[in-house]
């Protein structure tokens, strides 16, 4: 059942990875888009709600990745598909969230 736990450390690290925008901005006080919102990513959150959001992300992650299988740092294939999970929503993000925070990058007319 190696593969399985592959695909659990995959999903520990999206988890993981999306706790970091809404626990960082529930921390500094500032509403980002969440589930929650209306319309459901693309509304604001508040900022409590953002870190509640991140914490069950970061605990999600933890079971995950850290109670499925025997996750090792020193084996590749698992650290290959947690970091795989990380990118993957990283690039998600990056691309969705951009179209309300700016990162799109500026269009020159």
């Amino acid at each position: 059942m190696e593969w399985l736990h592959l695909v659990s450390y995959f999903f520990g690290g999206a988890f993981l990875a999306n706790a970091v925008p809404h626990f960082v901005s529930g921390m500094m006080g500032k509403a980002f888009q969440s589930p929650f919102a209306k319309p459901p990513g693309q509304g604001l959150s508040s900022s409590t709600v953002n870190v509640l959001w991140g914490f069950f992300n970061i605990v999600v992650g933890y079971v995950l990745a850290c109670r499925v299988g025997d996750f090792g740092l020193k084996i590749t294939s698992d650290v290959f598909a947690l970091g795989l999970g990380i990118l993957a929503i990283g690039l998600f993000s990056a691309r969705h969230f951009g179209r309300f925070n700016g990162g799109r990058g500026s269009r020159h007319s």
